[in-house]
């Protein structure tokens, strides 16, 4: 008896040590009411402006300075700052050889037929090689796209050349030449790394591999004769460190990286990551709805790879009810939903190719990997080249393209809400269609 007892116990504080430990002791989100000034406190330490009328706190006393401005009039709400929990991010799996069907098709780089992804939509693909053979337009601007993730290798042989570069930074300088908080911030910022006074550093580069991988799917540099090529033609990408390695995320990092992604010209930003518990908190939530109405971003997110059903069991930030959102199933070179996909007819927007996905990994190299994480880029790359095509398309409407362009596939009718996978020459024909009436 005296053994259960103690084992029970034993559970209940490991319970707690752990919920204890789920967000950031010093951090807090407040978000004060219209026409109001942030609460003036002793246990602040020093405070930044998130986006609007939300702040991040800094203290030493966390628990008291919630109590005291959970109750303050001028205060909408706080939340604490809370991690998504380790996971892992994605899994390597060998590499798919894809069949004669695609050959080089318009591209020279030479591991193209290791993408299958750009077959045509009847094998499964997602018709990048017919969209660029039948392109009825050419691009029109180039798009910004942030990968808020574990970083990128931006030497990367494949990716050094379409990596986003801040025109107002002088590179390596210790200025922060464009006045915009950060100090050299060539290719995007760290929200990891912070200095002592909180603020997010410049070195991005890529300590895992899972970002480097998303960044090759979506813009890979196209007929290099090196390696392989990305959906999008016409990209740059920037790079934020938010991801650690283990997967452990934080609300304020999510917040300011998508933050300064849109405030940085990005109009597309990637979010290969998630949680299960929320907490009730609505902050990222609410940042996606104020990226999207004041900067026209549109955030593409990985539905999760849990298998189960999203509607019924929720999943952040994919099950966020927000307009500028596009939340990507995965799918398989067989055509049929990736077993490892999460779904839901209600907060599953599209699918995308997922499994066996070939792109960089860091130190010029090339792998394989499965993951609602590799679904999503494949689409934010679609996007990408969509809207450099036809910019003038809002985040709304350029998800409304994607969604009504889908290759129908019947058993996914119950799976994703557009019930099909996406395919970039029908979103390319659609968008054209839709610019003429």
């Amino acid at each position: 008896m005296k053994s259960l007892l103690l084992s029970i116990i034993t559970l209940v504080l490991t319970l707690n040590l752990s919920f204890a430990d789920n967000f950031h002791p010093n951090r807090l989100m407040v978000k004060v009411k219209s026409g109001e000034a942030l609460p003036s406190s002793n246990l602040i330490t020093h405070s930044k402006v998130l986006f609007g009328n939300v702040h991040v706190l800094y203290t030493n006393d966390l628990e008291k300075l919630n109590v005291e401005l959970s109750s303050h009039p001028a205060v909408a709400f706080v939340e604490k700052d809370y991690k998504a929990n380790k996971r892992q991010l994605a899994k390597k799996v060998p590499t798919l050889e894809s069949d004669k069907d695609l050959g080089a098709g318009p591209f020279n780089d030479p591991k193209i037929s290791k993408q299958w992804t750009f077959k045509k939509a009847s094998l499964n693909g997602i018709s990048v090689s017919a969209a660029y053979l039948n392109r009825r337009t050419s691009p029109r601007e180039q798009i910004i796209v942030a990968v808020v993730d574990t970083g990128i290798d931006y030497n990367h042989s494949d990716l050094k050349n379409v990596m986003w570069t801040n025109p107002g930074e002088i590179i390596g300088n210790g200025i922060d030449d464009d006045g915009n908080g950060y100090i050299d911030d060539i290719h995007g910022i760290n929200t990891l790394v912070r200095d002592s006074n909180g603020n997010a550093t410049s070195d991005m580069m890529d300590k895992h591999s899972h970002g480097t991988h998303v960044s090759g799917s979506i813009g890979a540099e196209q007929n290099n004769n090196i390696g392989i090529a990305g959906v999008a033609s016409n990209v740059r990408i920037m790079g934020i460190r938010t991801v650690p390695n283990s997967g452990d995320e934080l609300d304020v990092d999510v917040v300011e990286a998508f933050v300064y992604a849109a405030k940085n010209g990005a109009k597309i930003i990637n979010c290969s990551f998630g949680k299960a518990r929320n907490e009730g908190g609505m902050i990222v939530s609410e940042a996606i709805d104020f990226i999207g109405k004041t900067y026209g971003t549109l955030v593409v997110a990985a539905a999760g790879n849990d298998s189960r059903n999203i509607d019924t069991r929720a999943t952040y930030p994919a099950t966020f009810q927000n307009e500028s959102l596009l939340v990507v199933a995965s799918t398989s070179s067989r055509g049929g939903m990736s077993y490892f996909s999460n779904y839901g007819i209600k907060n599953v927007d599209v699918a995308a190719p997922g499994s066996g996905i070939y792109s960089t990994v860091p130190g010029n190299r090339y792998s394989s990997m499965s993951g609602t994480s590799m679904a999503s880029p494949n689409t934010a790359g679609l996007a990408a080249e969509v809207l450099s095509h036809f910019p003038e398309l809002t985040p709304i409407e350029l998800k409304k393209v994607l969604m009504d362009s889908v290759t129908k596939i019947s058993r996914f009718s119950n799976k994703v809400m557009s019930g099909g996978r996406i395919d970039l020459d029908k979103a390319l024909e659609l968008a054209l269609i839709n610019s003429q009436n």
